[in-house]
């Protein structure tokens, strides 16, 4: 097996709402599916132990909410980087590979499509789309995240066959 120096974990925000049609795409919380299928993928991360050391948030109200879950859950502590809203893949693999120099397993809760994009661009094995509170394990043997490094882990997702 395969030893892994880093780890990140791609969580895309649970389900959000639009039930306002004048709020702020920043501004929109979770619907009531959302703030079901948030904690019930944060319980599952922990049963399988999943341990971030941190996790980055982008700051909208929908994501931040959904790494609150997990930051409870997995007693990991939370860093809002308004980079990570509306980022490019670059810019998320800029804040991967920053935090990695702190850090060995990270967790990063974001937006597609970059969130998809990115797995897709760092991993050895291709998703079609991250749903809403999804989230994929990425390992890599050292701090380099160029494209293809990365080691696809599991890929999980709130309707995934358990």
């Amino acid at each position: 097996m395969k030893k892994f120096t880093k780890r990140v974990y791609l969580l895309r925000h649970a389900k959000s709402d639009w039930k306002d049609p004048l709020a702020e795409d920043f501004d929109r919380p979770l619907n009531k599916r959302g703030k079901q299928d948030a904690p019930m993928m944060a319980k599952r991360m922990h049963k399988i132990g999943i341990q971030p050391d941190i996790i980055l948030s982008s700051p909208a109200k929908r994501a931040k909410t959904t790494a609150e879950y997990f930051s409870k859950a997995l007693d990991a502590k939370i860093i809002l980087d308004p980079e990570i809203y509306e980022a490019s893949v670059a810019t998320l693999k800029q804040v991967i590979q920053k935090a990695f120099k702190h850090y060995d397993t990270v967790m990063l809760v974001g937006h597609n499509p970059s969130l998809t994009l990115l797995c897709n661009t760092l991993c050895d094995e291709p998703i079609e789309n991250m749903p809403t509170a999804g989230i994929v394990g990425i390992g890599f043997a050292s701090d380099d995240i160029d494209e293809g490094r990365g080691v696809f882990l599991f890929w999980d997702y709130p309707k995934k066959e358990q």
